[in-house]
């Protein structure tokens, strides 16, 4: 294995904890698990979780830097378009009768957990 290789692995050893630490955050806020790392050929979702009777597509985003603005910055309108599409082949797949909204944890390298609800718009 080479560096490229072994720098991969660890990139997504790290994105995997800081997606369960997402979880965990949102869990301990009442929020339960639907799915996790769902993908579609236009997008993945990485966490799907339901608030009451509101389906909830979070994107979790980690940065150990804040030099060019941080995780929440990190998510373009082109990644929002990706995420959008998702969801609606998503919900193609399994209607949800109620509300949906799409929620960002962004996490830093300071290891602040920043939810930010309702973060995108569609």
């Amino acid at each position: 294995m080479n560096h490229r290789q072994r720098k991969g692995l660890r990139a997504r050893d790290r994105g995997h904890q800081e997606e369960a630490r997402a979880r965990a955050h949102l869990e301990a806020h009442g929020l339960r698990l639907m799915g996790r790392n769902v993908r579609y050929r236009c997008g993945e979702l990485d966490l799907i979780m339901r608030d009451g009777d509101c389906l909830v597509f979070v994107e979790v985003r980690y940065r150990n830097r804040s030099d060019w603005g941080g995780a929440a910055a990190s998510i373009t309108p082109a990644k929002q378009q990706r995420l959008i599409r998702a969801a609606q082949r998503h919900l193609q797949h399994y209607p949800w009768p109620g509300p949906c909204r799409f929620d960002v944890v962004a996490l830093d390298g300071d290891g602040v957990v920043n939810w930010i609800v309702n973060a995108i718009e569609t």
